[in-house]
C-alpha cells in the first residue's frame, strides 16, 4: 500500500468518524416537513396536506384526468387515487368517464369541494406563512428558490 492509499484511507475514516445525521439534507428537510405536517394540523384538521393539495389544484385547473392531476400535485398514480377516493367519499370531488376514452376517469370539484378550497385557501396562506416565520421575507423567497431547483 502506496503512502498516498494511506492518506486516502485516513481521510475515509475521518469523514466516517464526522458523519453526523443532524447534518444531512435528508434529515433536515424531513424535520422540516415533520413542522410543517403539525403547523397544517393544526389549522386544518379535517384534510390531509395531499388532500387539500388535491383541491386547490382542482380549483386551479379545472376537470382534469387522475393521472394529470397526480403528475401536478407530484403523487404518483396510486396515491391520487387513493386521496381522490377519500375526497369523493366526502363529496369534495366527482368522478366522470371521459366521453371519447372512457377508460379515463376525469375528476372535478363538486360545489361543495370548491366552496371547501374557498374556505380554505386563508388557512393555508396561514401555514405557509407560520412555516417560514423562523426566516426572513428575503431568506424564505431565497429558500423557495433553493427547494424548487431540488424538486
Amino acid at each position: 500500500m502506496s503512502g498516498e492509499d494511506n492518506i486516502l484511507k485516513l481521510v475515509d475514516a475521518d469523514a466516517a468518524e464526522t458523519y453526523r445525521l443532524q447534518d444531512q439534507i435528508g434529515f433536515i428537510l424531513r424535520k422540516a416537513h415533520q413542522r410543517h405536517v403539525s403547523i397544517f394540523a393544526s389549522h386544518i384538521a379535517d384534510l390531509t396536506p395531499p388532500q387539500f393539495a388535491a383541491l386547490a389544484k382542482l380549483a386551479d385547473v379545472g376537470e382534469t384526468s387522475q393521472n394529470q392531476l397526480g403528475q401536478l400535485i407530484a403523487m404518483d398514480a396510486a396515491t391520487v387515487k387513493g386521496v381522490i377516493d377519500r375526497l369523493k367519499a366526502r363529496g369534495l370531488v366527482k368522478l366522470t368517464r371521459h366521453e371519447v376514452d372512457k377508460r379515463r376517469l376525469l375528476v372535478s370539484l363538486t360545489p361543495e369541494g370548491r366552496d371547501a378550497v374557498a374556505r380554505l385557501v386563508p388557512a393555508a396562506e396561514r401555514i405557509t406563512a407560520e412555516t417560514v416565520a423562523p426566516l426572513t421575507a428575503k431568506e424564505a423567497a431565497t429558500l423557495m428558490k433553493l427547494l424548487a431547483k431540488l424538486a
